[in-house]
């Protein structure tokens, strides 16, 4: 097996307060560990998510061994999404195409897995042609082509379709008081047995709309806040709040809904009661943020929606569904492969759960198919 290196890459300052390391906000760096295969520098790839730290990804050594160098980069935000810009994340990932390209890689791809599906798609579209030029708040990127060197190929496993998205499928509109943890409507309730499940038509769709309604209310008052804020003297341009309850899929617990191989839970907790704790639990996806940061990551105004993009992307794609995820479902593939069209095809890891969490031969299995496609298209 090649040795496992270190990459530390300079990168351009981003949001402020990103770190409360002051050696980090004046001489920002991101991380990556990766290990290359010994001969022709042919083929290197990524795999990088906005906030999780995939230094220690189960693709790496695989794909080493398969004669494909593997990366798991870290963005400047690792651990701690509060303050995370999908702009400033993909501006991280263009540094670390250059640091591959600079040690002689012919061809460079991304591997989107997870969350990092929409942020693999997000910057080859920005890659090939720039349009975020603004925040989703309004205030200049500063974003230069140069930041975003185009790589040749996206490969997308486990895939999200993106944080925008998965907010809209997972926030539980149960709650009545944005300051309060507890509050609940029994009749959005879903962890409630008299919905179900199984649940209804008339529930399930009364229990969307009111997902939107709420998330719309919340990106109404972030939008206002901000305004208010950066039109009083003295005051600060960012503010931090907490958007409780965020996992209520009911998907989670009842598997006749966009049924696939899956377990009842969801991917932090077992069961339906697992499911409900992850939702009232103190950390959970987009808990607490900050109004720029709700803006790039969780609204309607992000511009990072993964099949838009990857729709606007001109490179192939590969689509590696794990039929056995608990958070992404035939629907998610189904909207990829529209995305994609002709470009992107689509093979099943059958049993795979999320993370390939103890299912080490459906790892090999997963890089088996990753670097058969990486050969046939990049030799």
């Amino acid at each position: 097996m090649p040795e496992l290196r270190l990459a530390t890459i300079d990168v351009k300052p981003g949001a402020a307060l990103e770190s409360q390391s002051g050696l980090q906000m004046l001489r920002p760096r991101i991380y990556g560990a990766w290990r290359a295969p010994a001969g022709r520098k042919k083929i290197a790839a990524i795999v990088m998510h906005p906030a999780s730290n995939f230094m220690g990804h189960y693709l790496i050594g695989p794909l080493a061994a398969r004669g494909i160098a593997c990366m798991g980069l870290n963005s400047r935000y690792t651990g701690n999404d509060t303050v995370l810009l999908m702009e400033r994340v993909i501006q991280d990932l263009g540094a670390g195409v250059r640091y591959l390209r600079e040690q002689g890689y012919e061809r460079v791809v991304l591997i989107g897995n997870s969350g990092g599906a929409a942020l693999a798609s997000f910057y080859q579209a920005q890659a090939e042609q720039l349009t975020a030029t603004h925040f989703a708040d309004g205030d200049l990127t500063h974003l230069h082509p140069s930041d975003l060197p185009p790589v040749d190929g996206i490969a997308l496993c486990a895939a999200h379709l993106g944080r925008s998205r998965l907010l809209r499928d997972w926030i539980d509109p149960a709650v009545t008081d944005e300051h309060d943890p507890m509050s609940l409507d029994p009749e959005l309730d879903m962890y409630d047995k008299r919905h179900g499940p199984p649940y209804s038509a008339e529930f399930l769709a009364r229990f969307s709309a009111a997902q939107q309604a709420r998330l719309d209310r919340i990106e109404h008052w972030a939008l206002e806040r901000l305004q208010q804020l950066r039109s009083t003297p003295g005051a600060p341009r960012d503010q931090a709040f907490i958007v409780y309850r965020t996992h209520a899929d009911p998907r989670c617990v009842d598997l006749s809904l966009d049924p696939n191989d899956r377990a009842l839970g969801s991917v932090w907790g077992s069961g339906a009661d697992g499911a409900r704790q992850v939702n009232y639990s103190a950390n959970a996806m987009g808990r607490t943020t900050s109004l720029t940061a709700f803006l790039s990551q969780w609204s309607s105004r992000s511009q990072a929606d993964g099949p838009t993009n990857l729709a606007r992307t001109s490179v192939p794609a590969l689509l590696l569904t794990y039929t056995a995820d608990q958070s992404t479902f035939p629907s998610t593939r189904d909207a990829w492969l529209q995305a994609g069209g002709e470009r992107l095809s689509n093979i099943d890891i059958v049993g795979g759960n999320h993370y390939l969490a103890g299912q080490p031969a459906l790892v090999e299995s997963t890089a088996d198919h990753l670097a058969a496609w990486l050969h046939t298209r990049f030799g």
